[in-house]
């Protein structure tokens, strides 16, 4: 399958009713669209004001609440990212825009079972979380984030935010503006980029292998053509579909433990023996009985 630079985004087909099933508590049936992701190389770009000799960047993504101010760049040979760029070390104790941007991409790292706030708070969680991220690509694992860190993750991101093997349109098949879940469109949107970057750490950890997605945010009247429980974390934007790809339907769910998704259902549990479903957002249940989960 070409990469995604070379696919046409597809525009959303509405979902097709399916057959009723008990549904859990929050969860529904997937959309019936699938994509396959592969990787693609991550562009950096340079950019210096020639007067002050500092480098300037904004989030493409910023808080649905508010978009921070821009930040300088470490120094004025500091590469500026398309997306975000750090303009300082980062370590237990900091806080603020920065940090919280820092959480978003170590989602994928919590112990197993957990899951990383993303509030802008620099704790022991957090710590440990940059600790696994470095350790996952071969970086000291002191827990700063730093240069090295952050060359990483420029690596790992595209300039929309999204990390590089998975896309906005791969999460949203339902429509186009992210409107009309259980939250705003722009939190739903804020949502599924965390999802994504869960999915990165897992996709990491499974050898790199593309992982095919589903389906992701629904309105609330795409969750009701499509069967879904009425408090759904599709709406949420905290959700996504998983097809079996080259690992399986149960290797997806148990590795899906390790990268913060607290609601995992496959193989065994009604209705989802032909994908295993993951989401974040809290709480934790797992349930795939064929898989032993």
């Amino acid at each position: 399958m070409p990469d995604r630079e070379d696919r046409a985004m597809t525009a959303p087909r509405p979902a097709h009713p399916t057959a009723a099933r008990p549904p859990h508590p929050s969860e529904g049936l997937p959309h019936m669209t699938s994509r396959t992701t592969t990787r693609r190389s991550a562009t950096l770009l340079v950019s210096a004001a020639a007067t002050f000799g500092l480098a300037f960047a904004v989030p493409a993504s910023a808080s649905p609440e508010q978009t921070p101010a821009a930040a300088p760049a470490a120094s004025n040979s500091a590469a500026a990212d398309g997306c975000y760029t750090w303009s300082g070390a980062l370590q237990e104790g900091s806080s603020g825009e920065a940090v919280r941007q820092l959480q978003i991409r170590v989602a994928g790292y919590p112990e197993s079972g957990g899951d990383i706030a993303v509030d802008g708070e620099f704790g022991p969680a957090t710590k440990a979380a940059v600790q696994r991220f470095q350790s996952a690509y071969g970086l000291g694992a002191d827990g700063v984030a730093g240069d090295s860190t952050f060359a990483k993750i420029y690596e790992l991101q595209d300039d929309d935010c999204s990390p590089v093997n998975f896309d906005y349109g791969e999460l949203n098949n339902c429509n186009s503006d992210w409107s009309g879940g259980q939250v705003s469109a722009a939190t739903a949107k804020s949502n599924a980029l965390v999802t994504m970057w869960k999915l990165q750490a897992m996709r990491h950890a499974m050898g790199d292998k593309p992982i095919q997605v589903n389906g992701g945010f629904r309105s609330k009247a795409c969750n009701d053509n499509v069967g879904g429980a009425p408090n759904s974390r599709h709406m949420y934007g905290h959700a996504a579909d998983l097809g079996a790809g080259s690992q399986g339907f149960c290797a997806l769910a148990l590795q899906a433990r390790n990268h913060g998704f607290g609601e995992i259902l496959g193989p065994g549990y009604p209705g989802h023996d032909d994908h295993t479903h993951v989401a974040g957002g809290g709480g934790q249940s797992w349930s795939a009985p064929t898989c032993g989960l």
